[in-house]
């Protein structure tokens, strides 16, 4: 028996509105995607971040949203879709996953990911055990390099 996803071991009271996938809507939606072997990419309109956007059932939602519920199951309220293929403007459900904010976050490429996967500080001491310094708004920071500031004039 396969293993059950997130999506469905979550309670119904924390999943989204239900998708409303008319006919008309899901001809609509597929007419503006582009099938390739790699990624499915969205082909209409996109938002300022790459994402693409689809009015459906009245509303607009975003593109990548729609077709992982249309085609695998509904996303928990507290989750976001994870692009695996790191195209924001890819539909393709497999290279999709629900997933936290904060791992969302950390999966990516930007400065906090990049920050938490570092495991020396920028002068080379390692950034664990007794050298590790969690600071307010959970800031790793090197206790070599701070006593060293600190002796400073």
């Amino acid at each position: 028996m396969a293993p059950k996803s997130r999506a469905q071991t979550l309670p119904l009271a924390a999943m989204h509105e239900p998708l409303l996938a008319s006919a008309k809507d899901q001809a609509r939606f597929w007419a503006k995607v582009r099938k390739a072997a790699a990624c499915w990419e969205w082909i209409a309109n996109k938002d300022s971040d790459g994402y693409g956007n689809f009015r459906a059932g009245g509303r607009l939602v975003k593109a990548h949203r729609y077709a992982y519920e249309l085609l695998r199951a509904p996303i928990p309220v507290m989750l976001t879709i994870d692009h695996l293929c790191r195209n924001r403007g890819c539909v393709k459900p497999p290279h999709m996953e629900p997933v936290t904010l904060q791992e969302n976050i950390l999966r990516g490429n930007g400065l906090a990911a990049l920050n938490a996967r570092k495991t020396y500080c920028n002068r080379g001491h390692p950034l664990l055990g007794e050298n590790l310094s969690m600071e307010p708004k959970e800031r790793r920071r090197c206790r070599i390099c701070k006593r060293e500031r600190e002796r400073k004039p």
